[in-house]
C-alpha cells in the first residue's frame, strides 16, 4: 500500500517545487519506507533548493550509506560538515562525523 504522506507531499510539491521543507519531508518519508533510491533524489533536491539545509546532508548521507554508495556518502558527509559548521548545527556535525568515521575505506 502506498504511503499517504508521500502521495500528499508529492501533490503539494507539484504546486510549490521550491519548498525545501517539503522536499526534506518527502525524503524522510521515503527513508522511513527504506526506499533509499527515492529518498536520495528528494534530499538532493532539498539541498539544491536550500544549500545550507544541514539536516538534509545528514539524511542524504544516511540514504547513500544504505544504498551502498560509500564514496558519495563520504563526500556528502564532508560537504555537510562544512555547511553544519557554518550554521552552528553541532548535533548534525557530530552525526555526520560519526557516519563518516564508520565508513570503510
Amino acid at each position: 500500500m502506498a504511503n499517504p504522506k508521500i502521495e500528499q507531499l508529492t501533490k503539494i510539491l507539484q504546486r510549490d517545487p521550491k519548498d525545501e521543507t517539503l522536499w526534506f519531508g518527502l525524503g524522510k518519508a521515503f527513508m522511513s519506507d527504506e526506499n533509499w533510491a527515492e529518498a536520495i533524489p528528494a534530499l538532493e533536491q532539498c539541498i539544491q533548493v536550500k544549500p545550507n539545509y544541514s539536516a538534509a546532508y545528514l539524511a542524504l548521507a544516511q540514504s547513500l550509506q544504505h544504498e551502498g554508495n560509500i564514496e558519495k556518502c563520504r563526500s556528502v558527509c564532508n560537504e555537510g560538515i562544512t555547511v553544519a559548521t557554518t550554521n552552528g548545527a553541532l548535533l548534525v556535525i557530530k552525526n555526520l562525523e560519526e557516519l563518516r568515521n564508520s565508513l570503510s575505506s
